[in-house]
């Protein structure tokens, strides 16, 4: 019994934790009213690994873990928007990366392009992409057994990630959500991003039910 209340008071705290680090612009329905369709790029990724490598091998390493969470990404929007949770599609990150290569914009250089001009050429209405900050490999998995010794050191924490959606034609900042990543985040990247989406579900914009409650708070 004491187990479970314990369970449910670091739900509660965590849930109300993530809506802390969660911003939403205050004109946010008036500039996502026509959205339809939105793209997901890679998340540019620093890491700062233990283990020594060459600046070529860490920057492939930093590319693989910024497709990992776009990759994540897609897999969560699509199990969603399945059971019609959605008010968007999400444009497919194959046709994505695949457009963006044709136009000579690669994870090297993506950076250099603002929100309207990546808009355009992929040809959605807004923007989901974000950094991620790593003292691990994320993708390759980690162990989520909480170690008290690590925590005491202050390697209980892996790093974090920030995630945003901006406003293809303007190019404005809509939302945006930022969280830790410990060992209680997640094995790896589809774990993580599922843990911390489901964290931030009620909260999430685009979300049917979050639309609702904009509407019960400009009534009341």
């Amino acid at each position: 019994m004491k187990n479970a209340i314990y369970c449910f008071i670091f739900l509660i705290g965590t849930s109300l934790n993530a809506q802390k680090n969660i911003y939403e612009s205050a004109k946010f329905d008036a500039l996502s009213k026509q959205h339809e369709v939105l793209a997901i790029l890679p998340f540019l990724t620093n890491l700062d690994l233990k283990d020594e490598v060459s600046k070529k091998e860490l920057k492939r390493r930093a590319k693989k873990e910024g497709y990992a969470v776009q990759n994540a990404l897609k897999t969560y929007f699509s199990k969603r928007k399945k059971k019609k949770k959605f008010l968007v599609d999400f444009q497919n990150t194959k046709n994505t990366n695949a457009i963006l290569s044709k136009n000579d914009i690669s994870y090297e250089n993506i950076d250099i392009y603002t929100i309207k001009e990546l808009s355009e050429i992929l040809q959605v209405d807004g923007i989901i992409s974000g950094s991620l900050d790593l003292n691990i490999l994320l993708s390759k998995g980690v162990s989520d057994e909480f170690n008290f010794i690590d925590f005491l050191l202050g390697d209980a924490n892996f790093g974090r990630i920030g995630m945003k959606i901006s406003d293809g034609k303007t190019g404005k900042l809509l939302w945006k959500y930022e969280k830790t990543i410990n060992k209680k985040s997640g094995k790896n990247t589809n774990d993580m991003i599922d843990r911390m989406m489901k964290l931030a579900a009620r909260k999430f914009p685009y979300e049917k039910e979050r639309k609702k409650d904009r509407k019960r708070k400009t009534k009341g």
